[in-house]
């Protein structure tokens, strides 16, 4: 039975809804069933998360877990990024990534506090990569990628992504994605975790991939990166 706040907030979004929209996203998230997804087009759907946050209705909407609809989830995930205590944002995921079941809601949830606390950002990061939940796993490892691999870098971030391992796609891919910005961004420190064979077989060669078909990583590179490639 939904409650009467999850009853409005699906009707608001059917309202949005983008039929052809939702024929286009349907194939990018091939593990959500395309009834499941109402077809509300990201800006509409943080135009309204923005208005939504400002009423009291917001917090209840969140503690209604599991939600029916990918919308919904994406409503959710921008709903979180607007936490302003680092403390409540932490718990608002705790609970929140558990029901996370799609790359790309995973993906667009990014609070930019976290900018401002590296320790504690760092901890939680660990948290979550340490969880038997593919797309909690996968949240710890994108967070170390957006905010760890420049001014707040150390080594040690590669060797907590390096110690992931998992059958999961979505997984693997986000450490394929991880090392590959490294490389554009740190290269001299994580080239080796590539010579030296160190990655799975293909998170290894799509590393290499990946960072072939980023502008950030010279000609050059890209040459010695394709010699890498384990057959």
């Amino acid at each position: 039975m939904y409650t009467e706040i999850e009853k409005r907030v699906q009707k608001e979004l059917f309202a949005l809804a983008d039929e052809a929209y939702r024929d286009f996203q349907s194939p990018l998230v091939p593990n959500i069933e395309k009834e499941r997804i109402l077809g509300v087009r990201t800006p509409i759907l943080r135009r309204f998360a923005g208005d939504f946050a400002k009423t009291d209705d917001a917090a209840a909407f969140c503690s209604a877990l599991p939600h029916r609809y990918y919308d919904e989830n994406n409503l959710h995930a921008f709903l979180v990024e607007k936490i302003l205590d680092i403390d409540a944002l932490e718990a608002a995921l705790d609970r929140f990534l558990p029901y996370v079941d799609n790359w790309a809601t995973c993906d667009s949830m990014n609070p930019k506090i976290f900018a401002k606390y590296p320790e504690k950002r760092l901890v939680m990061a660990k948290k979550w990569i340490a969880s038997d939940h593919t797309y909690t796993i996968r949240y710890g490892m994108g967070i170390l990628m957006r905010y760890d691999l420049d001014e707040t870098f150390t080594p040690d971030v590669l060797t907590l992504i390096t110690s992931v391992r998992s059958e999961e796609y979505y997984v693997n891919m986000m450490q394929a994605w991880f090392f590959a910005t490294a490389l554009a961004k740190q290269w001299d420190t994580t080239l080796p975790y590539l010579t030296e064979k160190r990655l799975p077989v293909w998170v290894h060669n799509k590393t290499i991939q990946k960072a072939i078909e980023s502008y950030r990583i010279t000609a050059e590179q890209k040459d010695f990166l394709r010699t890498l490639k384990i057959k």
